[in-house]
């Protein structure tokens, strides 16, 4: 009995021009005719041709043939076993022998073999097929392997043709044996043009290719077998039975697709692509080798498939489009970090999406027929392991742009003057981070983009206050450091706000108090260098020197270091030191260390105006656009030195209706600096209590308009203040 192996490779084709007449032995002597030498020596050669065209094939096919589709021979051969049960079924003359061999193909893979075993008992001499031998000289077996598929196909269905009119005929009612050779014969020789076709296929894209004529050919035999075999007939005759060679077609084309794609990075050693770069270069690698097959396609295999009107470009499109859609999820299985995440979504959404991955204006990928390229599951969750390692990276950014800061200050070097501004990197970094991480993200979806601007705000907003309180805590707290810190954070406020209005509001609370904080600590300074200097004013020594321009001048080269702070803020700060001096002046003459009586309160009260002029001058020069202020000193110098009592009363109103954050304790202790008598002063006293009271109806509190300065203004009830209420 012939081996499994052996007996599958079928017989060769007889020629439709000799016929074999079936013929009909006794049936004692059928048994014994299968061990006689002809017929051995028949089926010998019937085996060895098939040998011979499938070792072909798969050599062609470089060993891979009957992988292509290792279901198809099997198919055919259940078809072929179908019929044949039935026609023994159906056969009067069958004997009890042909009836158990025949059922016993029904058990699985081994079934062709045990059916052409049980044919090659039951064949008699006679019945055995001869070689083919067509006008040309060559058999279907070569005609397949040099590739004249047309040819081939051509007299597989003439041969189809006859041996459904023999059966239709009834000339195998005493042969079913014989019917089920040259069926066999017909199915093999059939899977064998199907297995050159996957081959054809596989060379095409290959380094050598195929030429077009093939190629044309190739589909002008799918063509031919569709409109031989349009439907499955209704008897169920597996001869005529659609092979559906287009569908085997596109499976061939969906794994050559699938082998190329695997290609890229194939020579890489083991673990090339586990970090950015490696992973980049795969990517490269596989969109290089993509556009060049599909440009191949497109202008090459395409127009040779035209001719038979075969979509040849849609099915190497979706081909590769699967091919690509599997490599890219088994290396997104495996992406770790962030810049390996994002290599990945942006190659599928920005390279091999963009409109010119091809490299040429007339070819496309169109993604209208296409699925995406990443389930969306997969995409989700590219998308969220992205964003939680860019929380983490950009957390880290912004240690690193604390860290730099940090240095600057340790080397206790000035910052540098831009654009007449104080500046440090502090602004720019931030700027570059957020910008270059949402352009990148933008660039992926809209939605990732969102999810960037919201990380990037959580991340400004934890890092504004660690910032504040780093700075503070190291020793290199200076005007200029202020002023560039006070700059950067202004402009980090303005700047992020005007481009991402509806993301960065959040941020404007923390960088406001921030900024707020720097300008107490800038005044603090200030504060602590003039406060000694004010304890000299209003006293005896005052009235000979000129005590208030050590304060001064210290108040004008601060002023300097605001001239480099951000407008809006420099004119804040400079206004507040502006009020500042005038209320610690006006602090020292209503509490003042020692009292003036006669000239001296003359003198001290042109003193004060002199003063109240030179503050004014020297913050007007400063560019302070707080002249409210400049009426204050003066009103109190009028009252001090006013020597007719009745007009004091206008003063006092003049005053009043300036400040109107002036209280009846402020009113007590510059009445008491004047010493009008009782009676005198409980009248002013009253009439100021009055005006007040219609200021705080009319609603005009000085605190509504930002306008404070008596309010903070703190007086002590001494003795004089006391004999002035009594």
């Amino acid at each position: 009995m012939p081996s499994p192996r052996t007996v599958a490779s079928g017989p060769e084709l007889h020629s439709p021009k000799e016929p074999v007449e079936p013929q009909t032995p006794a049936r004692g002597t059928r048994r014994a005719s299968s061990v006689d030498v002809p017929s051995a020596h028949r089926e010998d050669a019937w085996l060895g041709t098939f040998r011979r065209v499938f070792s072909r094939t798969s050599q062609r096919a470089s060993g891979r043939a009957s992988e292509e589709d290792p279901g198809l021979l099997w198919r055919s051969s259940r078809f072929l076993f179908r019929s044949l049960r039935r026609a023994l079924d159906d056969s009067p003359a069958a004997d009890p022998c042909q009836a158990t061999a025949v059922p016993g193909a029904g058990h699985g893979p081994e079934v062709p073999s045990r059916v052409t075993d049980g044919v090659a008992q039951q064949l008699s001499p006679g019945v055995g097929p001869e070689e083919l031998e067509p006008e040309a000289g060559k058999s279907v077996a070569d005609l397949i392997t040099e590739r004249q598929l047309l040819e081939a196909f051509k007299q597989l269905q003439h041969l189809e043709t006859q041996l459904a009119a023999e059966k239709a005929s009834h000339t195998f009612e005493q042969n079913p044996t014989g019917f089920a050779r040259r069926a066999m014969d017909v199915c093999l020789h059939y899977d064998g043009l199907a297995a050159e076709i996957a081959a054809i296929v596989r060379e095409t894209l290959g380094p050598d290719g195929v030429d077009a004529a093939s190629l044309a050919e190739l589909a002008h035999v799918v063509r031919a077998e569709e409109e031989a075999h349009p439907t499955s007939p209704a008897d169920g005759d597996f001869l005529r039975t659609p092979r559906r060679w287009r569908q085997h077609w596109e499976d061939a084309v969906r794994r050559s697709a699938q082998e190329r794609v695997q290609q890229a990075g194939a020579g890489k050693a083991p673990g090339a692509a586990e970090d950015a770069s490696g992973l980049a270069r795969l990517l490269a690698e596989l969109g290089g080798l993509i556009r060049s097959d599909l440009r191949k396609v497109q202008l090459e295999v395409q127009p040779a498939y035209a001719a038979a009107g075969f979509p040849a470009w849609e099915a190497y499109l979706r081909a590769f489009h699967g091919a690509v859609a599997q490599r890219l999820q088994e290396l997104a299985h495996d992406a770790r970090g962030c810049e390996q995440l994002y290599i990945l979504l942006d190659w599928a959404a920005n390279v091999y999406g963009s409109p010119n991955f091809l490299g040429a204006p007339d070819l496309t990928l169109s993604t209208e027929p296409l699925p995406p390229l990443l389930a969306p599951e997969v995409w989700a969750r590219l998308e969220s392991d992205y964003t939680s390692f860019l929380e983490t990276k950009i957390l880290s950014c912004f240690d690193g742009i604390l860290q730099l800061e940090q240095n600057r200050w340790a080397a206790a070097k000035a910052p540098d003057v831009l654009q007449g501004r104080y500046y440090t990197p502090l602004s720019t970094d931030v700027h570059m981070l957020v910008a270059e991480h949402v352009k990148a993200a933008g660039a992926i979806s809209a939605e990732l983009e969102a999810t960037t601007l919201r990380i990037c705000a959580r991340a400004i907003g934890l890092f504004v206050p660690r910032f504040e309180k780093a700075f503070l805590e190291s020793e290199t707290v200076s005007e200029p450091h202020l002023g560039a810190n006070i700059n950067a954070c202004e402009e980090l406020r303005t700047s992020l706000l005007a481009k991402f209005p509806g993301n960065f509001a959040e941020l404007e609370k923390p960088l406001v108090a921030t900024i707020c904080i720097f300008q107490k600590q800038l005044l603090q300074g200030l504060q602590r260098d003039v406060q000694p200097l004010f304890r000299t004013l209003c006293t005896k020594v005052w009235l000979t020197q000129d005590t208030l321009r050590p304060l001064m001048d210290k108040v004008v080269a601060f002023a300097r270091h605001l001239e480099h702070v951000a407008p809006p803020l420099g004119q804040e700060t400079l206004q507040e030191v502006h009020r500042y001096v005038v209320r610690e002046y006006l602090a020292q003459a209503l509490r003042p260390r020692e009292r003036f009586r006669g000239a001296e309160r003359a003198a001290g009260s042109q003193k004060m105006g002199l003063d109240a002029q030179a503050i004014s001058d020297t913050f007007q020069g400063l560019g302070s656009e707080a002249t409210w202020l400049g009426q204050a000193i003066p009103c109190v110098a009028d009252i001090l030195g006013e020597t007719y009592k009745d007009i004091i009363q206008l003063h006092l109103e003049r005053l009043i209706s300036s400040y109107p954050d002036i209280r009846r304790d402020h009113v007590l202790a510059i009445l008491a600096l004047r010493r009008l008598g009782r009676h005198r002063n409980q009248r002013l006293l009253q009439h100021a209590q009055d005006l007040l009271k219609a200021a705080a109806k009319t609603g005009g509190s000085g605190t509504s308009a930002g306008r404070v300065l008596f309010e903070e203004i703190e007086v002590s009830t001494s003795v004089d203040v006391l004999i002035t209420c009594i």
